[in-house]
């Protein structure tokens, strides 16, 4: 039986290969546990690779052990959710890769902000996403000018998308947060 884990913790230069060759290879198998770096290597090009490798976040040794407890919990609070790589329903499609939304009335641009938010509520598709969720993922923070910008997305967001059956996607549930209804 295998175990799951919460977080997984790689360094790039492991003992009998690489780092990278690892969190890709665990990404191609389905693998959605967040994963840290945690390594000597801290070049841009290496967090770039690292990151475009899969991982979630990545840091520099020497470090403090306090941040490292941070990000483990910060991490872990994500619960491996990532979006699909696809959703697609009769009137159109979301294809999070390509960056490309489709409905009846053909591609649909979306901002980088959009995509973050639209991302963070595919992942747990059908559940509620606390709105200081969306703004930590989405902004990394969760000020008020971040809050109002959130507040401009959902409701462009809504608009794009259309709607289904007469209602948005997007549910807002009071005093909660926002859920993405998964296609039918």
């Amino acid at each position: 039986m295998a175990e799951r884990f919460d977080v997984i913790v790689i360094d790039i230069m492991l003992p009998d290969g690489s780092g990278l060759d690892l969190c890709e290879e665990l990404r191609d198998h389905g693998i959605e546990t967040p994963i840290l770096f945690l390594t000597a290597r801290g070049e841009v090009s290496d967090r770039i690779a690292g990151l475009e490798a899969g991982a979630d976040d990545y840091m520099r040794k020497p470090f403090a052990l306090a941040e490292l407890q941070a990000r483990l919990q910060a991490l872990g609070r994500r619960g491996g959710h990532i979006a699909p790589s696809r959703l697609e329903w009769a009137g159109g499609s979301i294809d999070f890769r390509a960056r490309r939304l489709t409905t009846s009335a053909g591609e649909i641009p979306l901002t980088a902000r959009e995509w973050k938010v639209l991302e963070v509520l595919a992942a747990r598709a059908g559940r509620v996403v606390s709105r200081d969720e969306l703004l930590e993922s989405a902004w990394g923070e969760t000020g008020s000018r971040a809050s109002e910008s959130l507040d401009v997305i959902m409701s462009r967001l809504r608009r794009k998308l259309g709607p289904r059956d007469g209602r948005d996607w997007i549910r807002t549930v009071r005093g909660e947060g926002y859920a993405l209804d998964s296609p039918p």
